[in-house]
């Protein structure tokens, strides 16, 4: 049974990153959008990634990845375990990221952009690197 939680743990957190990765981008070319019907397809996109892909794709990550540290992992708070620890921070940041996306999303929803397509373009790069701690993290548990 923990397995399958494990397994819609990480398609879920796949589906989750797709939407992180892919918003941002989003951002990029709505940013430099000039027309009004293109500024109106990229609200739609964005609207639809963030509530219908995102948002259900960060909850059941969540949901799942807090199942196996209360069923299986609770010990992981011991300080023989700080990756599990370390990893729970790194979501917390990813939340946040998360978060802040849907607000970038109103202000262009709203036409209150203020920031550049260059500004979006490295603002993509974060959740890359998020990614990479966490899977390192599960993967070699370096404390």
């Amino acid at each position: 049974m923990l397995e399958w939680v494990e397994v819609l743990h990480i398609s879920f957190m796949v589906t989750w990153f797709a939407g992180l990765f892919y918003l941002p981008r989003l951002f990029v070319y709505h940013a430099m959008a000039d027309d009004k019907i293109s500024i109106e397809r990229f609200k739609i996109m964005e609207r639809k990634l963030f509530f219908g892909i995102m948002t259900p794709g960060a909850i059941l990550t969540i949901f799942f990845g807090l199942w196996m540290v209360f069923v299986f992992a609770w010990e992981a708070f011991s300080a023989n375990s700080i990756w599990l620890q370390v990893k729970l921070c790194l979501v917390l940041v990813l939340i946040v990221y998360h978060i802040y996306c849907g607000k970038l999303m109103f202000d262009f929803k709203h036409d209150r952009n203020k920031r550049s397509h260059v500004f979006y373009r490295w603002f993509n790069e974060f959740p890359v690197l998020i990614l990479f701690a966490v899977v390192a993290l599960v993967v070699l548990k370096p404390w």
